[in-house]
């Protein structure tokens, strides 16, 4: 009897207090480099188990899409239909340079854990990703910096064909318009097929030729690449 007096009493002073799950989310996103786009974002809530991507794993064809071409359909099914809950191309469309896309608002429910990602463009590969970062319990403002990852699952030749589609080599688009042509590829003897830290674009500096279609002076980055912002409520 006694110690149930002071467990209420600890409790009625703010000094107690049983955890709660996050419920209510607010989600920002920030595209922290100098002239890359960001593909429509997926951001997802699940549960401790489940990935949208893992570093040092063979990318799923799910994350080949997103990663090769921006398809982020077959990830967000994965989410949903394993008790997830997604948010799908907030920005509408897009997320440019210096370019933020924010109040995401998102009900977790029970789930506890938070996934994002989204292509870069232009690149063969690369995305941004935030992998299973577990949400905070408690109330308030937290801040998250991405990396750009490389899905292992096409090589870096840097050239813009309009590829994009699953397995197709070459880089979609330059949405800026600040692409070239005509390169005759990069050659990217890397053996890691699985996914890792993106060792970023060489370019060159020839708008009409040179090896690369990128120009090293516009789409070259360091990490981090993206700047996540997520209010607890």
């Amino acid at each position: 009897m006694k110690r149930t007096l002071v467990t209420a009493s600890l409790m009625a002073a703010g000094l107690f207090s049983l955890p709660t799950l996050a419920a209510d989310i607010e989600v920002s996103v920030t595209n922290l480099t100098h002239a890359n786009h960001f593909t429509p974002l997926l951001i997802a809530a699940h549960d401790a188990d489940s990935h949208l991507f893992q570093v040092g794993t063979e990318a799923s064809a799910a994350l080949q899409k997103m990663a090769e071409g921006g398809d982020i359909a077959d990830l967000d099914a994965a989410v949903t239909g394993n008790a997830g809950v997604t948010v799908t191309n907030p920005a509408m469309g897009l997320l440019a340079a210096g370019a933020s896309v924010s109040e995401v608002m998102l009900d977790t429910g029970d789930n506890t854990h938070l996934s994002i990602v989204a292509m870069v463009l232009p690149t063969n590969d690369a995305f941004i990703g935030l992998d299973g970062w577990e949400i905070p319990t408690e109330a308030g403002t937290y801040t998250v910096y991405l990396n750009a990852y490389d899905a292992g699952t096409e090589a870096n030749d840097e050239i813009i064909n309009g590829g994009g589609m699953l397995g197709a080599p070459g880089i979609p688009a330059a949405p800026g318009g600040d692409g070239g042509t005509n390169g005759t590829g990069v050659m990217d003897s890397s053996e890691n097929a699985n996914v890792h830290t993106h060792p970023g674009v060489l370019g060159d500096t020839d708008p009409a030729g040179g090896m690369s279609d990128l120009d090293s002076r516009v789409h070259r980055w360091l990490n981090p690449v993206a700047k996540v912002v997520v209010t607890v409520k």
